[in-house]
């Protein structure tokens, strides 16, 4: 068996060596337990509008993906499929207007987080021969702000749990909530602390991989994964719900030093207010402190909600596995994601 990542990563030598076999055996324990759900991991809800949220304006983009997938031979598999996260409607953030998947022969999948999935059967895929999977979107997405006047009410019991990445029960993070929540009055007060506390300690230092929270607190340096499974951690070990997105940026040249287009943010549920968004990768410079918290900017495209959808198997936006390994190889060339708004 093999496996290709959807994440954009740089890992080499030993590293390289050793992830392939700790994600093979993650695979293998993946598919003996059918990728079931693990104990107190957060269940799909449904992301209602914020009564206190207003929609301040639209942006209409059109997404474009391609995949392709070649056989290096000298064999072929005879079992191969691949996994492509799809583009779903989100409400209140986007809506999705149109979507053409090639080829469209595929099976739909939706997993625990309801994350949306097209499953590809490319099984006696013969050597020398390319498999080219094209996706084209339309969508638009609103930007929203909140009004946080009043910080009160019921709040949910999801989304509150730790798990890989987002390790909230962790000393190291629980002392650091203790810390920060000091004459703090409400759950608002407590998420703008962590929220600030992020954007003045955390170094930025793109990296390639997710190496979760607590390792955002290290000497490393951190980019979005860690920016915002260390918001999504200090939230939950405070017993406020937190849910990590991965998505995309619609970014200016002038912005490319901010971030990449392949992005991570997270939304908290404030009571008496609901889910609230906030991207503190974003928001890290003190010039753009205000513009990312609470409020939804039009520039972010969620792909998946959850920090490791049992779909992608440790992977992000797409994830691959063929058999035999021993015979053949399979090399996938990932095109770059194209964001293009459209103009009227």
């Amino acid at each position: 068996m093999y496996y290709d990542c959807g994440s954009i990563q740089v890992i080499k030598g030993n590293l390289l060596r050793f992830y392939r076999q700790f994600l093979f055996a993650a695979v293998l324990l993946s598919l003996a337990l059918g990728c079931r759900q693990l104990p107190g991991a957060p269940t799909s809800v449904s992301t209602e509008p914020s009564p206190t949220s207003t929609v301040m304006d639209q942006r209409e983009y059109k997404v474009h993906l391609d995949l392709k997938l070649v056989n290096e031979g000298p064999g072929q598999p005879s079992k191969q499929n691949l996994w492509l996260a799809l583009i779903r409607s989100i409400p209140p953030y986007q809506e999705v207007l149109s979507m053409e998947v090639t080829p469209s022969e595929y099976t739909p999948i939706t997993d625990e987080y309801g994350n949306r999935y097209a499953e590809f059967d490319f099984s006696n895929h013969p050597a020398g021969e390319s498999r080219i999977v094209n996706i084209e979107y339309r969508l638009v997405v609103n930007e929203l702000a909140y009004d946080l006047t009043t910080c009160e009410g019921a709040t949910l019991d999801v989304f509150t749990q730790p798990e890989e990445h987002i390790e909230s029960a962790n000393p190291q993070i629980t002392a650091l909530v203790n810390q920060l929540s000091q004459g703090i009055e409400n759950d608002c007060q407590q998420v703008r602390s962590f929220y600030d506390f992020i954007g003045d300690e955390l170094v930025y230092s793109f990296n390639g991989n997710n190496w979760g929270a607590q390792a955002a607190l290290g000497p490393m340096g951190a980019d979005c994964t860690e920016y915002a499974s260390l918001l999504a951690a200090l939230s939950r070990a405070q017993g406020i719900p937190a849910r990590y997105y991965e998505g995309l940026l619609s970014l200016e040249d002038e912005d490319q030093s901010l971030a990449r287009v392949e992005h991570a943010w997270v939304d908290v549920y404030l009571p008496g207010i609901g889910w609230v968004a906030m991207d503190p990768t974003l928001g890290r410079s003190s010039i753009y402190r205000e513009t990312y918290f609470a409020h939804y900017t039009p520039d972010h495209i969620i792909v998946t909600t959850g920090a490791n959808p049992s779909t992608l198997r440790g992977s992000s936006y797409w994830t691959h596995l063929y058999w035999p390994g021993d015979s053949t190889r399979i090399h996938i060339e990932a095109g770059q994601w194209q964001i293009t708004p459209v103009v009227e």
